[in-house]
C-alpha cells in the first residue's frame, strides 16, 4: 500500500521514510526552487549561518536571513522574488535559513530521497516522489517551534496530489493538512505568522508569490552531502 503521512513540525524522532518532502513555504523552500529556475548549478543547504559563510570558497553565492532579512555580506535574502530576478547560470548558492534549511537537514538523516516543495512547485513534486517510493512523508518546517498554518495547508495539497497518485492517508496529521488545503491558498497564506512577521519588514509580496500553485516544474532533489552542506540539484 502506498501512504503518505505529515509531520506539522519537525519531531525529536523523525521516523524514516522512502521518501521525504520538505515544506518551508514562506520561504525556504519557494526560494530553492526560483534559485534553480534563474539556472544555478547548484544549491548548497547549511543548517546555519556560520557554516555557510565557511563554505563560501571558489565564487559560490550566500543566500539567507535572519529575521526574515538579508544578513550582513551576503549575496541574497531569502526572497523567492528576488531568487527570479537573479542570473545564475552555472552559479552554486549556499542557502541558511532559521527553519528551513534545518528541516532538510532533519529529513536528511532518515529519508532515502529528499526534495523540497512548496505551492510553487507541488504538482512536479507530488508526482517526482510518487515515483520515487511508496512510503512518503512531508515535513513542515513549521517557525521556530510553533506549527505554520502555511507549512500546513501546503502539505495538504501535496497529500491532496499524492491521493491522486493512488496514495492513502496515514495518521492526524495528514487528516488536518487535507481539511486545511480545502480552503483558497492566499487568504490563509496571509493569514500566517510568517506572512504577517515578512509585511511588517515590507515584504508583503513575497508571500503572494509564494502562493501561487504550480508555478515551475524544477524540484530540488538531495543528491549528496558536502561537508556540513546538503547538495540540492
Amino acid at each position: 500500500m502506498k501512504k503518505v503521512r505529515v509531520y506539522p513540525l519537525p519531531p525529536q524522532a523523525l521516523p524514516q521514510a522512502e521518501v521525504m518532502l520538505v515544506v518551508d513555504v514562506i520561504r525556504a523552500t519557494s526560494t530553492a526552487v526560483m534559485f534553480l529556475e534563474a539556472g544555478a548549478e547548484a544549491l548548497w543547504l547549511t543548517a546555519g549561518l556560520e557554516a555557510a559563510c565557511a563554505l563560501k570558497r571558489n565564487g559560490e553565492l550566500l543566500a539567507g536571513e535572519v529575521g526574515g532579512l538579508r544578513p550582513e555580506g551576503f549575496d541574497f535574502g531569502n526572497s523567492p522574488r528576488e531568487a527570479a530576478l537573479a542570473e545564475l547560470a552555472g552559479r552554486t548558492v549556499i542557502h541558511a535559513t532559521t527553519n528551513g534549511t534545518k528541516a532538510a537537514h532533519k529529513a536528511a538523516q532518515v529519508a532515502h530521497e529528499v526534495l523540497l516543495a512548496s505551492l510553487l512547485n507541488a504538482p512536479a513534486a507530488t508526482q517526482l516522489a510518487g515515483r520515487l517510493g511508496s512510503d512518503v512523508a512531508i515535513l513542515c518546517a513549521g517557525k521556530e517551534g510553533q506549527v505554520g498554518i502555511d507549512d500546513l495547508y501546503t502539505a495538504g495539497v501535496l497529500a491532496q496530489g499524492l491521493l491522486a497518485e493512488g496514495f492513502e492517508p496515514e495518521g492526524d496529521g495528514a487528516q488536518m493538512a487535507l481539511h486545511l488545503a480545502q480552503k483558497p491558498a492566499l487568504p490563509l497564506l496571509r493569514a500566517s505568522e510568517a506572512a504577517l512577521a515578512l509585511a511588517r519588514e515590507g515584504l508583503a509580496a513575497d508571500v503572494d508569490f509564494c502562493a501561487q500553485l504550480g508555478f515551475s516544474e524544477r524540484v530540488p532533489r538531495l543528491l549528496e552531502r558536502r561537508g556540513e552542506a546538503l547538495v540540492f540539484g
